[in-house]
């Protein structure tokens, strides 16, 4: 799967490399519809598969997106992409795994997925609620669903919405603030910090002409 993986990740980086050159030819809103659609689409394309691996093996394709998002906003390779993903609204790629197989799930549990899929989910009846049964049984020479799935299942308190459209958008939220909350609180803790060390700075410069005032005063 590594291999895979490093594979998909270098040809984001060669189109990466594509759309630098052309990049002061087309305006930033076309250079970001250009991104998306030959980097961003081909990253979330049968990125379910991903879900479970370590958390080691997916790092390629973050590097790439990361790379992207640098792109389309005109950075360096140095700059931070955590907030630029945030102003983009792109999720991280660990976050868009998880988006696909949660999505997958919400139309198993709703019996409007394909049916190779609805095959593979099977239901209890414990209650009058259909609840997902543990996914560790193996069929033979291959995979039911992995524990990822049974966990995804779960990861949006509003899982039990019945619209499509309605339970992505709530569970891009979801996501969006598991992964961008702390980050807000970061920034928000470093721009006060910031903005202390400028007032500390402008007292100490009016206390040193106040000093020397004084001292101008009293010869």
């Amino acid at each position: 799967m590594k291999h895979h993986v490093n594979n998909i990740a270098s040809d984001f980086f060669y189109r990466t490399r594509r759309l630098c050159q052309i990049r002061h030819h087309v305006s930033r809103e076309v250079l970001l519809q250009l991104v998306i659609s030959l980097i961003l689409s081909r990253l979330d394309y049968c990125n379910a598969i991903l879900a479970g691996l370590p958390a080691s093996t997916p790092i390629p394709l973050q590097r790439a997106q990361n790379a992207a998002a640098r792109l389309v906003l005109g950075l360096d390779r140095r700059s931070s992409t955590t907030t630029v993903l945030r102003d983009l609204h792109w999720l991280p790629d660990k976050h868009r795994i998880t988006f696909k197989v949660a999505t997958l799930m919400h139309q198993a549990l709703h019996r409007r997925c394909p049916p190779y899929l609805a095959d593979l989910v099977a239901f209890s009846s414990t209650d009058s609620q259909r609840q997902l049964r543990s996914t560790t049984t193996r069929a033979a020479g291959s995979a039911v669903w992995p524990r990822s799935v049974e966990q995804s299942s779960s990861i949006c308190p509003h899982h039990r919405i019945d619209s499509d459209s309605s339970f992505r958008h709530i569970l891009k939220i979801h996501l969006f603030q598991l992964a961008f909350n702390n980050t807000v609180s970061i920034c928000f803790i470093l721009l006060f910090l910031t903005t202390v060390g400028r007032i500390l700075s402008r007292m100490t410069e009016h206390y040193n002409i106040f000093i020397i005032i004084i001292i101008i005063a009293n010869p």
